[in-house]
């Protein structure tokens, strides 16, 4: 094999493994806007029927479900979909433990996932940008 096939094949494999990883942040990215969304639903869920007693409470003194009751369901699964997203994300970029602690963070804390999801794009496009250089 030539010097310029070489080349050639390692700059392939290196634009094949950036796309995997702007995929994998194409990924995170949809999971932290739909489940900083569903959290975001799921307050507002908690504050009308835990504070504001909207819909008053039943016969055993229970507060009654306001958008209804499916949304902690809803929100619980998507979040292990969010979780699996970081994680893909985080082994792709091999950044360090910290970053996946604020990152699962994102998903649980109200508005931090849209937050985090700014941060990440500035940690990826500086990761990818530093394997450009080394290679």
């Amino acid at each position: 094999m030539t010097d310029s096939e070489a080349t050639t094949s390692e700059g392939t494999t290196a634009d094949a493994q950036e796309m995997r990883d702007r995929g994998a942040f194409t990924r995170y990215r949809i999971m932290a806007f739909v489940t900083g969304a569903m959290l975001l639903l799921l307050c507002v869920e908690m504050v009308l029927k835990y504070i504001v007693e909207v819909n008053g409470v039943d016969a055993n003194g229970d507060s009654r479900p306001v958008i209804g009751s499916w949304i902690a369901f809803v929100h619980g699964w998507i979040y292990v979909v969010y979780a699996v997203t970081v994680f893909d994300l985080w082994s792709r970029m091999r950044w360090g433990f910290g970053r996946i602690a604020l990152l699962i963070a994102g998903g649980v804390i109200p508005v931090l996932s849209f937050v985090m999801e700014q941060k990440a794009h500035g940690w990826v496009e500086e990761t990818l940008a530093t394997r450009q250089r080394s290679e």
